[in-house]
């Protein structure tokens, strides 16, 4: 029997440069969709999926991490009592209540490697996963909830996969060669970090969520950095692969997936929540009809 996932970890120590001057002294993950910041969606991703100790990785300037998830202002739920606002209370009461959350100061080299390191110390010996902080899948059952299933049937190494529709856009993502198993489900066979268009073996990006053994701590360790002199964990996954451990994909069913890492992606997340809002939606569209797009 495979161990129970039971934590999850979500590197959020990035400067956010793509977003500066916005992301000086707020971090990207806090940049909000609508009413919510994007690494609530992620949180929420998380909880649903049954997990309940989340550990986020931060770094400096990511206090308003900290503080979005800690027990409400009590002088806030006064005043939101007072005029008579109770759904909005609720709503902001059950932010702190839906988790337990651990936060761990990142240390080490540059590369998305290293904060799964530095989360080393709160998982000890289990397997757990990884959700990035500023990008989400919306699916049903939530993304994670599909790869825990996976997990609990095959173990190994569980990766979350997306098709990338435009060639150009392979650049972007890790792309894997993979071999299918069964259904939704592949064994990768390589992986491709950031490869041009005529290097990619696939157009199955293997991205935003892991499910890691303890063993890919050791890896880590072991490695010399890796393209852009960054610390690479697709490099760290292949070295797992190299000694016998399988490694999954998962192609995401019934799902939607919002990078809001960039401008443009996130502008274009924002004004699709907004038209699903049910507060705003029918306003929203009204003005957006009423523009003069030439």
């Amino acid at each position: 029997m495979n161990k129970k996932i039971r934590k999850v970890v979500i590197p959020a120590a990035g400067f956010g440069t793509r977003f500066l001057p916005q992301t000086k002294a707020m971090p990207k993950e806090m940049l909000p969709i609508v009413d919510k910041p994007v690494i609530q969606y992620v949180v929420e991703e998380a909880v649903d999926s049954g997990i309940k100790d989340i550990i986020i990785v931060t770094g400096s300037a990511k206090r308003a991490i900290e503080d979005h998830f800690d027990t409400p202002n009590a002088e806030l739920i006064k005043n939101l009592e007072q005029g008579g606002k109770h759904e909005l209370m609720e709503s902001v009461k059950k932010i702190s209540d839906m988790a337990n959350f651990i936060y761990i100061r990142q240390k080490g080299a540059y590369g998305n490697g290293t904060p799964i390191l530095s989360a080393e110390p709160a998982i000890e010996d289990e397997p757990f996963a990884v959700l990035w902080g500023d990008e989400f899948i919306y699916a049903k059952p939530p993304r994670l909830k599909q790869m825990i299933d996976v997990y609990e049937k095959y173990g190994g190494v569980v990766i979350s996969g997306v098709r990338i529709n435009k060639k150009e856009d392979l650049v972007r993502y890790g792309i894997a060669d993979v071999t299918l198993v069964e259904g939704n489900v592949y064994k990768i066979n390589s992986i491709v970090e950031k490869p041009t268009p005529d290097e990619a073996p696939s157009n199955l990006a293997t991205h935003g969520a892991y499910i890691l053994p303890p063993e890919i701590f050791e890896a880590l360790r072991n490695l010399n950095p890796g393209k852009g002199g960054e610390i690479w964990l697709v490099d760290a996954i292949n070295v797992l692969r190299e000694q016998g451990v399988p490694i999954y994909a998962v192609e995401i069913q019934d799902s939607k997936y919002y990078d809001t890492g960039n401008k443009i992606e996130y502008m274009k997340t924002v004004v699709e929540l907004a038209l699903e809002h049910d507060d705003i939606k029918d306003e929203f569209k009204k003005f957006l009809s009423e523009l003069d797009l030439k």
